[in-house]
C-alpha cells in the first residue's frame, strides 16, 4: 500500500520560522536586552503577529526599522516612494492621512480586537514601546524623561534638520539667511544634545525610543554642515548607537528596500515634494 505525503500545514511552517528568526535575534544581541522562552512563547502563540510597516528610507523611516530590529517583532515592509508620489495612493492615505511615511498597521494589538493604525514616527514608537514594554522607563519619572526627548526630536531636531537640508541642499533659490538661520539652529541643537549626553551614555536612562529617534537625524551630519569632532559627547554617543547589530540590520535593510538613495534628483521628483498644497494633494489621490 503506497503511503500518502506528508504534507505540513502552511500556518505551522510559518510560526515555526517566526520564532527560530526571534530566537536567534535574541540569542545574537547583548546579554541586557535578551528575551526569555516566555517571549519566544508569545511569538509561537501568535501574540506577536506581523506588523505591516509603510516605509521609505528617511530618517523619520529609520527610526521604526531600528525598533523593529531591536526587539525582533515579526515585520513587513510596504515600500512607499516618496519621489514617485506613491504617498498619495488611497490605500497609504487610509494609514496615513497627512500623506508621510512612516505609517504601521498592528495587526495583533494589545487587548486584541481589530488591527490598530498608526501614523507619525514619533507616536509610533511611543506605540510599540507601550506594546513591547521595551526602551522606555515604566515608571512615571523615567517615562517622562524619555517622552520628553523623544518630542525634543519631533518637535526640534527633525523640523530644524528638514529645512536646513531643503534651503542647503534642494532649494534652486540659495538664500542666505534661511540656509544661515537653520545650519545654526542645529548646531545649536547638536550643542543641547552634546551638554545632555557629557555624563550620561544615553539620552534618557537606559538605551530607549529617545535615542531611536533621534539617532537617524545626525546620521546625515555632513550634509547639515556640521562636524561631530565638534560634539565630542555626542560622537561618542552616534558611534556606540551605528555600532549596534540592530541599527546595522535597519540600514540594511534600507539599502535593499532604496538601493539608489541619493536624494532628488528629477524636476518631477522636485515638485511632487516639494510642491504640495491641498489642491494638489486631493488631485494626487488615486
Amino acid at each position: 500500500m503506497s503511503q500518502q505525503p506528508f504534507h505540513v500545514p502552511r500556518v505551522y511552517l510559518s510560526k515555526a520560522l517566526r520564532v527560530i528568526t526571534y530566537a536567534l535575534r535574541q540569542w545574537t544581541r547583548p546579554s541586557e536586552h535578551a528575551q526569555s522562552w516566555a517571549d519566544v512563547r508569545r511569538v509561537t502563540d501568535g501574540a506577536c503577529t506581523m506588523i505591516d510597516l509603510h516605509y521609505w528610507t528617511t530618517p523619520n523611516g529609520h527610526k521604526i526599522t531600528i525598533f523593529l530590529e531591536e526587539t525582533g517583532l515579526p515585520y513587513k515592509i510596504f515600500p512607499v516612494n516618496i519621489g514617485k508620489g506613491e504617498q498619495f495612493k488611497r490605500e497609504f492615505l487610509a494609514v496615513s492621512p497627512n500623506n508621510r511615511i512612516p505609517a504601521m498597521v498592528d495587526h495583533d494589538p494589545p487587548g486584541g480586537g481589530a488591527p490598530i493604525t498608526v501614523f507619525e514616527s514619533g507616536a509610533i514608537l511611543l506605540y510599540l514601546a507601550d506594546k513591547t514594554k521595551r526602551f522606555i522607563a515604566q515608571d512615571l519619572r523615567g517615562r517622562t524623561e524619555t517622552v520628553q526627548w523623544l518630542f525634543w526630536q519631533m518637535a526640534n531636531l527633525g523640523p530644524m534638520a528638514g529645512q536646513n537640508n531643503h534651503f542647503s541642499n534642494y532649494a534652486l533659490d540659495k538664500i542666505p539667511y534661511a540656509m544661515d538661520r537653520y545650519r545654526n539652529e542645529v548646531n545649536r541643537l547638536y550643542g543641547v544634545l552634546n551638554t545632555r549626553l557629557a555624563d550620561r551614555a544615553h539620552v534618557a536612562g537606559d538605551y530607549s525610543i529617545a535615542d531611536i529617534a533621534i539617532y537617524p537625524w545626525i546620521v546625515p551630519y555632513e550634509r547639515q554642515g556640521q562636524k561631530l569632532e565638534d560634539f565630542p559627547h555626542m560622537k561618542r554617543w552616534f558611534d556606540a548607537i551605528k555600532a549596534r547589530p540592530a541599527v546595522e540590520r535597519a540600514y540594511a535593510k534600507a539599502k535593499e528596500v532604496n538601493p539608489n538613495a541619493g536624494g532628488i534628483r528629477t524636476a518631477e521628483e522636485r515638485a511632487i515634494l516639494f510642491g504640495q498644497t491641498a489642491a494638489s494633494v486631493q488631485a494626487a489621490a488615486r
